[in-house]
């Protein structure tokens, strides 16, 4: 690998192992609500799709309106915890409410549809392909909070939050929720992981012509 490779690859590797579930946040994110909308712009434009379908969408949500987010799943969740355990689920829900906002990543279904109608034959894989694609967003933006030194974990209170959330922040009823990111400054960073061993998990054949 050249220098000039290196330079490329390296701080990729690095912001890859910074990316981490990181739970204890709070408001002090470490950039401008100007910057964040600049990363989810650079993350929706850059990001592939099946057939450059760019079906990916996200809203974004910062003071109140994040807060209101959380507020919704808390009183979604409410009915349907049992007594015994609410106190566990009310205590994450309020550590999510102190961050510092969300990214609801949606996928626009007309998109899709529209593909399944345009190629017949590969219908049935689309909807897989745009899961995959959307993932990618998320995990992309969360590679880049990490990168900028903010915390961020990614959550899927949906579906059963979705008719509220496209109510509360007049959602199109074509996008469907996928996963929802909360940022914000790091109070206690993520503790140690354990990895499984790489050659359990990797099978090669064949060699790379010299």
């Amino acid at each position: 690998m050249t220098q000039e490779q290196s330079s490329l690859v390296l701080p990729l590797l690095k912001s890859a192992q910074m990316r981490r579930s990181v739970y204890a946040l709070n408001k002090n994110l470490p950039l401008s609500q100007q910057e964040v909308e600049d990363l989810v712009g650079h993350v929706l434009k850059h990001t592939p799709s099946s057939n450059n379908s760019q079906s990916a969408r996200v809203v974004l949500l910062f003071g109140e309106e994040h807060e209101a987010l959380w507020e919704l799943v808390r009183e979604t969740l409410r009915p349907l915890t049992a007594k015994e355990r609410w106190g566990t689920t009310d205590k994450k829900v309020s550590g999510f409410k102190a961050a510092a906002g969300t990214a609801m990543f949606f996928e626009d279904m007309a998109v899709i549809r529209a593909l399944q109608k345009k190629l017949p034959l590969y219908k049935d894989h689309f909807p897989d392909w745009s899961e995959h694609g959307n993932a990618m967003n998320q995990y992309r933006l969360w590679q880049l909070m990490a990168a900028a030194g903010a915390g961020a974990n990614l959550q899927h209170y949906n579906p059963i939050i979705d008719e509220e959330v496209k109510k509360r922040w007049n959602i199109p009823q074509d996008y469907r929720l996928r996963a929802q990111l909360v940022f914000g400054g790091i109070s206690q960073p993520a503790g140690d992981k354990e990895f499984l061993p790489v050659a359990d998990r990797l099978t090669i054949h064949g060699t790379l012509a010299e």
